[in-house]
């Protein structure tokens, strides 16, 4: 039997860190952010669903968000200012997001590939679920920044708030439920939380 690669390659997630230009008070890697983004993106699903009269599916939603940075195993996490500089590099980018993907494919046995290529590529037929994805990877962002400044680091202060702005600009009802309800309480300590 052919040895596959695929999991174990995912596994050095935890190796790759965000926030690549910034000073950070505590290290964030893509497997930590791919989790937490994945919790969110559920609750934005479930929000959907339940308040704005939706219909999709959470733990898809779940799913997608789990693998939506795993490229980045391959290509590293470029930082957002780069990466949207201007639109010649995000075209090129986008081509090695493509080839990345590929790769990783390229880990899997045969008769697997099909099912994990939407995981690691947007679908038109997911489209909705993959608004979601992108509007719970922004509120992870934002999570970051809070906590990030919180800790005295000002370094994020300028992020936090241009990663708010944009979370606005994507006019995502269930990404403003989300700040609303729940941004709050990240701002508490422990004590506050667990009370």
């Amino acid at each position: 039997m052919k040895e596959e690669k695929f999991f174990a390659i995912i596994s050095r997630m935890k190796y790759i860190n965000r926030w690549g230009l910034m000073r950070n008070t505590i290290t964030e890697n893509i497997s930590e952010h791919s989790l937490e983004t994945a919790f969110i993106a559920h609750v934005l699903a479930l929000y959907r669903n339940v308040r704005f009269g939706g219909n999709v599916d959470p733990e898809r939603c779940a799913v997608l968000a789990m693998y939506h940075d795993v490229t980045e195993i391959i290509t590293g996490d470029l930082p957002t200012p780069v990466k949207y500089y201007n639109a010649e590099i995000r075209s090129e980018y986008d081509k090695v997001e493509k080839m990345a993907e590929e790769q990783m494919l390229s880990y899997l046995p045969d008769d697997l590939r099909e099912y994990y290529r939407p995981l690691l590529g947007h679908t038109d037929d997911e489209r909705e679920l993959w608004e979601l994805v992108k509007a719970a990877d922004k509120l992870s962002a934002l999570i970051k920044c809070v906590e990030e400044r919180q800790m005295g680091n000002s370094d994020f202060t300028d992020a936090e708030k241009s990663t708010l702005e944009s979370v606005h600009e994507m006019n995502i009802p269930e990404a403003e439920e989300f700040l609303k309800e729940f941004m709050p309480a990240y701002s508490g300590t422990l004590d506050k939380q667990a009370k």
